[in-house]
């Protein structure tokens, strides 16, 4: 990661998309097939647009998806899936940006290990930025 700033954002989109998780997989199992209100709709492609901003070449989920269509809802099973695979990737980019050092986890800001602690690994593997 380039800055403090990037982590803070990365660490805000990992909360935002775990609450979205959370909600929306509660409405897919009551109602897989029902479409997504359009506030609710809002707010999630707000998320996946800062996500898209976020995660760059291999851990972008997918190349061409921008955002759900308003005029067109998806399901709630849709944005759950969609959302589930923005998470791995969130965390797959989150693992391959921090190090052990000190008998702890740092994030890694500009090739070296910052003063920001993170949690372990859960993505064994794949090639530093």
């Amino acid at each position: 990661m380039k800055s403090i700033e990037e982590v803070e954002a990365l660490e805000k989109l990992i909360g935002q998309l775990e609450g979205l998780h959370t909600e929306i997989s509660q409405l897919a199992r009551k109602a897989p097939n029902d479409g997504l209100n359009k506030f609710k709709l809002n707010l999630v492609n707000k998320v996946i647009a800062n996500g898209n901003r976020l995660l760059q070449g291999r851990y972008r989920p997918f190349d061409d998806f921008e955002q759900f269509d308003e005029d067109n809802l998806p399901t709630n099973s849709d944005v759950t899936m969609i959302i589930a695979q923005y998470m791995e990737q969130t965390e797959r980019f989150r693992s391959d940006n921090v190090t052990h050092e000190r008998s702890r986890w740092w994030y890694v800001v500009n090739n070296a290990a910052s003063n920001l602690s993170a949690r372990m690994p859960t993505t064994v593997g794949g090639e530093k930025k």
